[in-house]
């Protein structure tokens, strides 16, 4: 295998010595730039050839969304790596979707492992960890069950009234409807979303990102 020229960004510096110190036990992997921000990145891009980029997600400055979403539109034959703490799925889609990314894993990871993704997506593949993939596989299922209930907007409107404890008829005339009314959105909101109560109710909002 060729030599893989890799750029390390993360705002903490011993993150970058110990990852440096790591990859001299794999001499087909070359370090050849760090920084500690995305657009001290960016600038060094400009001037040194780059094949793979492993950045941090939570980041100031520019966090890791942000900076994987301007290597994929300026230096578009550089990937992108994410190494994180958090492998929340809502922010492994958004680095997905946004950025761009070939490759998610987390910082406690070894280093046999995360050497192995970078071979791989060096070689054209992707590499996500299997614990990232499951907390993104519940982000989609969570969306597609949000798809299936089709909620109207009035519906909604309801949902989080109904979160603030609001009789009927308060509910009634604060959105200017019948109580009738209100009682026929509860009715369909309630078979819509597979629940009985307004407590069953409110956590699967919140499980959906409505409240």
């Amino acid at each position: 295998m060729n030599t893989i020229k890799l750029a390390i960004v993360d705002d903490h510096q011993i993150i970058i010595d110990g990852m440096c110190a790591m990859f001299t036990q794999w001499p087909q992997i070359q370090v050849v730039i760090t920084a500690n921000n995305g657009k001290e990145l960016l600038a060094l891009l400009l001037q040194i050839t780059v094949d793979i980029v492993l950045t941090d997600v939570a980041m100031p400055i520019m966090n890791g969304q942000q900076l994987a979403t301007e290597i994929s539109q300026t230096f578009p034959h550089i990937k992108v790596i994410a190494l994180s703490m958090d492998g929340a799925g809502e922010i492994v889609e958004n680095m997905i979707e946004h950025g761009n990314i070939q490759g998610y894993l987390l910082k406690q990871t070894g280093g046999a492992e995360l050497v192995d993704a970078i071979e791989l997506v060096y070689q054209g593949k992707q590499y996500f960890q299997s614990a990232v993939l499951e907390n993104l596989g519940v982000v989609v299922q969570n969306k597609r069950q949000m798809d299936d209930a089709q909620l109207t907007t009035r519906e909604i409107e309801i949902i989080r009234l109904m979160e603030s404890d609001l009789s009927n008829k308060q509910m009634a005339e604060q959105l200017f409807i019948s109580v009738r009314t209100v009682e026929t959105h509860r009715k369909n909101i309630f078979r819509k979303t597979g629940t009985n109560n307004v407590l069953s109710l409110v956590k699967w909002a919140y499980k959906h990102k409505i409240l």
